[in-house]
């Protein structure tokens, strides 16, 4: 696999939400993953490397605007390409 195109730096921060100011569409055209405590999370809807934390839902509850409780749990966080 000779890949050309250059992969965007990923960010310390990083949101799935398009309204969020730590959302990153260009990193969005590739696939991430993040590795948390060293165990791959499929469920992460934000991260912060440098303060160690990542949301994720909190089961089926919705706030009153339809979108997912989350809840943030600390650790090591590791952003990569796949």
């Amino acid at each position: 696999m000779n890949d050309t195109t250059q992969l965007p730096p990923l960010p310390d921060r990083l949101s799935i939400d398009p309204r969020s100011k730590f959302h990153v569409a260009a990193v969005f055209e590739h696939d991430v993953g993040i590795r948390f405590n060293d165990k791959e999370r499929l469920d992460v809807d934000e991260y912060c490397i440098s303060e160690g934390w990542i949301k994720v839902p909190a089961g089926k509850s919705l706030d009153r605007f339809g979108n997912p409780m989350l809840i943030k749990l600390k650790g090591k966080v590791e952003a990569f390409y796949r």
